[in-house]
């Protein structure tokens, strides 16, 4: 941990150079060099460190609590910012402001960081501070990065509020010498002495400027533009951060334990009486199956794990955009067909992890692609995937017929391990197997592939060269050349959400992968079809190198689902991949086979 909270530190405290803080800069020199008032730019740090570190950590929360639009915060901080610049260009706006501000700070002022001075001192500098905090995106490395996704999924500990506040730390100390510093040169300067009520409106009408930039999102364009002329620091920043100390110290803290594959589903309520060996790692009871949505391939007809005891139940957890889940579901549907006579019961928990894939049609249609023809309870709410505290796709717990997980593995392979296990809970209700094993060939990759990367701002990473982007519009982008392996860029215009991004006029996407095959999860907006066209270094793709779903060289969008878009025919190797798209086309994530 100390390592971690080192380079968070370290992290914080080079964010001063960074180009997507740099449209910021005026707004806090602006405020900064009003009367001269040194508790004013440590109000103004203060704020903008204090509102970033709150919002950041608990956003997520207040929004399920309230069920509010997050961009009211943000309309109101560019109103307050409007407003503050207002008052430095328009005189009775000033006099206004100053006599509310040292009516409160006469109250205040035995506080002493308040201060009494005209201009507010430390209260009018901890306002504008506020304001900046909510609008403020700094450029995230992976342990910002880090911090972010695990705020936004609402598994925020101790820990995490200990990194953010040593990053804030780091932040805190350039940007209050820059604030400090600037006010002491111009209020000191006998040159600018005479000036100084031209200089303020000039800073007034820069602060009302980025103010609208702010509010149009253009903010964001400019920032990623500046990144794109600049990006040695995203290079520097990722290099200071992903050391081999920083990123184990990220996996825990994201609550990837260094465990071995074989320890997982290693039991924290051993059951009595029953016998363990090396194959069968778990020994827990079942949780309930719950709050589902739908009940597919039933009949509508509702399953409960306790009706089904004396029976083997196989509880496969799935979505069917998952690359990962696509490979096993032949292993599961092949297992179901030929041990459902002798006790096993399979349950393919449809667990979605994008919006789109809760809606009940889509999922029919993955069921008849995939010839499943076990139950599948939709589990839209993640209910029965948090009773089992489960966190992977694909995921299988095996039950006995007693009801308890006697057997867990996360993710794809050892699919003879499974079946040997299926049919060792089989026997232990008195049947005897007389079936083959299936002998299906395991398809997991056995070389590390370029990582599964999204496309929207919430678990964005690899975007280069500033690991992520900010939701807003964007116009005119200019996707950036010599991207790092295991990075993607972006050109043209675009829209970025929360869990996708839309593709806008003249929309390109380059990434730079590792893999033999390429998948990306994609939909039409409002269902309207659109097309992508796809290169592979520069030239079309063609026979040898095209993924199915591509025709003479493009791919059409006609529905909401995994697109492949690449098969090298076991060739892997180091590509550019680039995708040039017609408007309207969302992309969710890729996938690398």
């Amino acid at each position: 941990m100390t390592i971690l909270l080192l380079f968070a530190f370290l992290s914080g405290l080079v964010t001063i150079a960074a180009p997507c803080i740099w449209p910021l800069l005026p707004i806090i020199l602006s405020s900064s060099i009003l009367g001269n008032d040194h508790r004013r730019p440590l109000g103004i740090t203060i704020g903008i460190l204090v509102s970033f570190g709150i919002l950041t950590l608990t956003i997520s929360y207040l929004i399920s609590i309230f069920r509010f639009d997050p961009n009211i915060l943000r309309y109101v901080a560019v109103a307050i910012l409007l407003f503050l610049g207002a008052t430095m260009v328009v005189p009775p706006l000033t006099r206004i402001v100053e006599g509310w501000v040292s009516g409160f700070s006469g109250r205040f002022g035995g506080l002493g960081l308040l201060g009494k001075s005209s201009t507010g001192g430390f209260l009018a500098g901890f306002v504008t501070g506020l304001a900046l905090g909510v609008v403020w995106a700094p450029c995230a490395g992976p342990i910002l990065a880090a911090i972010a996704t695990l705020a936004a999924t609402r598994t925020v500990n101790l820990e995490i509020v200990l990194v953010t506040i040593v990053y804030l730390a780091g932040v805190g100390i350039p940007l209050f010498i820059f604030a400090y510093a600037g006010q002491r040169v111009i209020n000191r300067s006998r040159a600018l002495n005479k000036y100084t009520g031209t200089i303020q409106k000039i800073f007034g009408i820069i602060m009302i400027a980025t103010a609208f930039l702010i509010a149009t999102n253009y903010d964001k364009a400019l920032q990623a533009k500046l990144l794109d002329a600049f990006p040695a620091y995203s290079d520097f920043l990722v290099k200071l951060e992903s050391n081999e100390g920083v990123r184990k110290q990220l996996d825990i803290l994201r609550g990837k334990k260094q465990e071995k594959d074989d320890m997982v589903g290693k039991p924290f309520n051993p059951m009595p009486g029953k016998k363990q060996n090396d194959l069968l790692n778990a020994n827990f009871p079942a949780p309930e199956i719950t709050g589902i949505t739908n009940w597919l391939n039933t009949n509508g007809k509702a399953l409960s794990l306790a009706e089904l005891r004396g029976k083997v139940v196989l509880m496969d957890f799935w979505t069917y955009t998952c690359i990962n889940c696509i490979r096993t579901l032949p292993h599961v549907t092949s297992w179901y067909e030929k041990y459902k006579d002798t006790g096993l019961h399979v349950s393919g928990v449809h667990t979605p992890e994008f919006e789109f894939e809760k809606k009940t049609e889509n999922v029919k249609a993955a069921i008849k692609q995939y010839g499943i023809n076990y139950p599948v309870p939709q589990d839209n709410d993640y209910a029965t995937w948090n009773a089992f505290n489960n966190r992977y796709w694909p995921a299988k717990y095996l039950i006995d017929k007693d009801g308890i997980v006697r057997y867990v593995h996360f993710g794809e392979g050892k699919y003879e391990e499974t079946e040997k296990a299926i049919r060792l809970l089989l026997e232990e209700t008195g049947t005897k197997i007389k079936e083959d094993m299936s002998g299906l060939p395991d398809e997991t990759p056995r070389v590390r592939n370029s990582p599964e990367t999204y496309l929207g701002s919430f678990r964005m990473a690899y975007y280069f060269p500033n690991d992520r982007i900010d939701n807003g519009e964007y116009k005119s982008l200019k996707a950036s050349s010599g991207i790092s392996t295991n990075s993607f860029t972006i050109g043209g215009d675009w829209t970025i959400m929360d869990e996708y991004s839309i593709s806008g006029s003249n929309a390109v996407l380059e990434y730079k992968f590792l893999a033999n095959k390429v998948f990306l999860v994609m939909r039409p907006k409002n269902g309207s079809e659109g097309k992508i066209r796809v290169l592979l270094d520069g030239k079309v793709v063609n026979s040898s190198n095209s993924g199915k779903d591509v025709v003479n060289g493009f791919i059409p969008i006609t529905s909401d689902r995994l697109y492949e878009l690449i098969d090298l025919r076991g060739n892997r190797g180091e590509h550019l991949l680039r995708l040039e798209f017609s408007p309207g086309i969302e992309v969710f994530a890729f996938t690398f086979g």
